[in-house]
């Protein structure tokens, strides 16, 4: 996909196209005390913050980031909501992920021209950490634009955080991947220590279960936080029905686990 925002002024034309800067800012797990203050500075400072709607069962994510906003900011004035395209998941992974990530791009572009013709900073507020398994960065190369990133509180961090337990044990390796990854290739090759992201339900179940301890968490950091640790074959049943009574009730889950054996 071609740069939607070339680097350069005026490159090659004449012309002075605006300005635009984009930030990338981290805001941890919904819950506003895990702003940092980098990131608060960066909200300051942007002349748009965009926020995605990404539909009625998910309504509550863009509920979360207009409360940060509301208690780091006040004025909102500067916040502008969009709607999110939606990924088509008939085709192959990365070719449906690809062509979703140009319409983000896309999206971006639109909302930031209607409200920027003149140039200026914009943000956008990541979940987590723009540098763990977001594609932000990778919408943002679309553009044509090198943002800058404010790191937030990560999802992991907050899990073993809450479990009260070291990611690792004692100079042991861990491995972050994801739901797909490990239903399909199964445990990693080297690795202690599983921390798995984005995984739609289950994938645990995948493994063998013998000697595996499963440290589970759903909402971190929001009030409706949701713990469960334990061998994975006394627990695993009991994850899968939490998870899909939480789904049921709040239309929406984001929830992290790390695996050790």
């Amino acid at each position: 996909m071609t740069a939607l925002f070339p680097p350069e002024r005026g490159a090659g034309r004449g012309q002075d196209r605006p300005k635009i800067a984009l930030d990338l800012i981290g805001i941890g797990t919904g819950n506003p005390d895990h702003v940092t203050l980098a990131a608060i500075r960066a909200m300051a400072e942007a002349d748009l913050i965009l926020l995605p709607r990404k539909g009625t069962d998910k309504s509550d994510l863009a509920d979360l980031r207009r409360q940060i906003c509301a208690v780091h900011l006040g004025d909102l004035s500067r916040v502008e909501e969009f709607d999110l395209p939606v990924r088509d998941a008939s085709g192959a992974y990365l070719d449906g992920v690809n062509d979703w990530h140009d319409a983000i791009a896309l999206s971006w572009k639109a909302r930031i021209d209607a409200c920027l013709p003149q140039g200026g900073r914009v943000a956008l507020l990541v979940w987590g950490d723009p540098s763990l398994y977001d594609s932000s960065l990778r919408i943002a190369a679309r553009l044509g634009l090198t943002p800058r990133v404010v790191p937030g509180v990560t999802s992991l961090s907050v899990l073993t955080a809450a479990h009260a337990i070291p990611l690792n044990d004692l100079g042991a390796p861990v491995v972050i991947t994801t739901g797909r990854r490990l239903r399909d290739a199964g445990w990693p090759d080297g690795a202690d220590a599983v921390a798995v992201m984005l995984d739609q339900g289950g994938a645990f179940n995948a493994l063998a279960p013998e000697g595996v301890t499963i440290w589970w968490g759903a909402y971190l950091g929001m009030p409706h936080e949701t713990l469960i640790a334990g061998p994975l074959p006394d627990v695993a049943q009991r994850i899968l029905d939490t998870r899909a009574a939480l789904r049921a009730q709040h239309g929406w889950i984001m929830d992290i686990y790390l695996l050790r054996r």
